[in-house]
């Protein structure tokens, strides 16, 4: 199974840079390469993160599920370019497996029976002379796609603060935190402390939790 695979294609030049410029005209400050990274933590550290969106990031993200690029698409501040099962004829279908899966012996191989069905009749289709746009109705959510992202550097730290929460889908909180990765290595300022939303609100939002922040009534019970 080919290995989830996260490339920053392209992002504004020197996105923490151009954002400090933003809280700079915001706050009537002169922006310099001495302090335009204090400047910006500051402004970003009062909760003013509309200026961050002058920097935007694309992403290509291959070998991820149809699946898991569905819940993707739910982020609506943002643009996808998703490749095509109806125009790319596949001639092997490559699948992701759920570790809850590959752990239990007798699932894996009604899974990987299913998947290899599923392949065959694909294929089977095509040499009928099925187009692709018609055969792919029997392809798995399971079935792995590349997909362009960008979003701007706003929407990536909500979508982090959603999809980095242990309790989002184990396969897009992975997608998630291969992206916050190489995000860092471009504004190391603007995703410094990227994590899920309960970091920064100080409780979790969450109906259920996972124990890292209490719940919000629990604070407020506590007079937090």
């Amino acid at each position: 199974m080919p290995e989830m695979k996260i490339t920053l294609l392209a992002c504004t030049p020197e996105p923490d840079f151009v954002c400090a410029q933003a809280a700079g005209i915001s706050t009537g400050t002169k922006i310099n390469v001495e302090n335009y990274a204090k400047l910006l933590k500051k402004v970003l550290g009062y909760g003013h993160s509309s200026i961050i969106e002058h920097a935007s990031f694309t992403f290509l993200v291959e070998g991820i599920s149809r699946a898991c690029s569905h819940q993707l698409v739910r982020h609506r501040i943002a643009s996808y370019t998703q490749e095509s099962q109806r125009y790319v004829a596949y001639d092997k279908i490559s699948c992701t497996e759920p570790d809850s899966i590959i752990r239990n012996e007798e699932a894996k191989r009604v899974y990987d029976d299913f998947m290899k069905e599923c392949e065959e009749t694909y294929l089977v289709l095509q040499k009928m002379g099925i187009k692709p746009e018609d055969a792919r109705y029997v392809l798995p959510n399971a079935a792995h796609t590349k997909i362009m992202i960008t979003m701007n550097g706003r929407e990536l730290l909500h979508f982090f603060g959603l999809r980095l929460c242990t309790r989002a889908q184990w396969e897009i909180r992975e997608m998630a935190g291969k992206m916050l990765e190489e995000a860092r290595k471009a504004a190391p300022v603007i995703f410094e402390k990227a994590d899920a939303q309960c970091a920064s609100l100080g409780y979790c939002p969450e109906r259920e939790g996972c124990g890292r922040f209490p719940k919000k009534q629990e604070n407020e019970r506590k007079g937090l």
